[in-house]
């Protein structure tokens, strides 16, 4: 249904430009956003206010729905770009600690789900005015990408749903302690996140489990990750307060690839039933 497809853009966007003005109020990069260099970088705040201003405006025009293919693709490469050409490398040769480790992946698996975030609601968007004739190598290049924006999504599902089994403890103690059975809402929650994961790279019944992925999502942001934010919205830099736009961002990109354009089969009729 299209009103899923655009609260979904709606939920995408107004996160994004939170986590942007985050950066103003903590004055520092984010870690979802760069990796915590070891060594000070000069210059390195005012590069992360820059890129304040433009998710920002970004996400704002995302919500709203202006320029949203144009403002989706800049979202998409500049997420990209970090998590390639920042975060792998950070995490291979730079941190202090094994790579090997799921859990020093969190942060980066994040900035890649928003990436594929930014490129399904692109793809879902209506296109250029001056389409076919008129658009460019790069606009070109980047209708390709956008495809995977689902799997990129989806390869981070599926990471946080495996967590779930490497991290157990850590994961239970999240569950809020007026709900009973945590390891075994614990264990659901991974192996909802891995089966949707998978069926949305299938595109098995890819609306109706990436509807429910959504709506997962979003219960977890109204009974975990909201009372967290409100009870800790300083300690440890707001990451209890980023982890709520997180929810409600992977909580958008669901409801947009659930009931974007490629959630549907298109019938394409023989060549034989075409020419009768």
């Amino acid at each position: 249904m299209k009103i899923f497809s655009t609260v979904g853009r709606i939920f995408y966007g107004s996160a994004i430009a939170a986590t942007g003005l985050q950066q103003f109020f903590f004055k520092e990069f984010f870690q979802i956003l760069f990796p915590p260099l070891p060594y000070r970088v000069p210059g390195l705040l005012y590069f992360a206010y820059l890129v304040g201003i433009l998710l920002v405006i970004a996400g704002s025009a995302i919500a709203l729905n202006i320029k949203t293919k144009f403002f989706a693709y800049i979202l998409g490469c500049l997420f990209l770009f970090f998590f390639i050409f920042c975060y792998v490398p950070y995490e291979l040769f730079i941190s202090p600690y094994n790579p090997i480790h799921l859990g020093l992946w969190i942060n980066a698996l994040k900035e890649f789900a928003y990436a594929g975030g930014a490129f399904a609601i692109a793809g879902n968007a209506p296109e250029y005015a001056n389409d076919i004739k008129g658009k460019s190598k790069l606009i070109g290049f980047l209708e390709k990408i956008a495809p995977f924006g689902r799997i990129m999504f989806s390869i981070t599902m599926i990471s946080f749903g495996v967590s779930h089994f490497y991290y157990t403890d850590t994961v239970q103690n999240m569950v809020p302690d007026w709900i009973s059975f945590h390891l075994f809402w614990t264990y659901f929650a991974g192996i909802a996140l891995i089966g949707s994961g998978i069926a949305i790279i299938l595109k098995f019944r890819i609306k109706l489990i990436g509807n429910l992925l959504a709506i997962m999502i979003f219960l977890w942001l109204i009974l975990l990750h909201i009372p967290d934010a409100i009870a800790n919205p300083v300690s440890n830099n707001g990451n209890e307060v980023t982890s709520m736009f997180s929810a409600l961002a992977f909580s958008g990109i669901a409801f947009v690839i659930a009931n974007g354009q490629g959630s549907v089969r298109v019938f394409r009729p023989s060549k034989a039933v075409a020419l009768s």
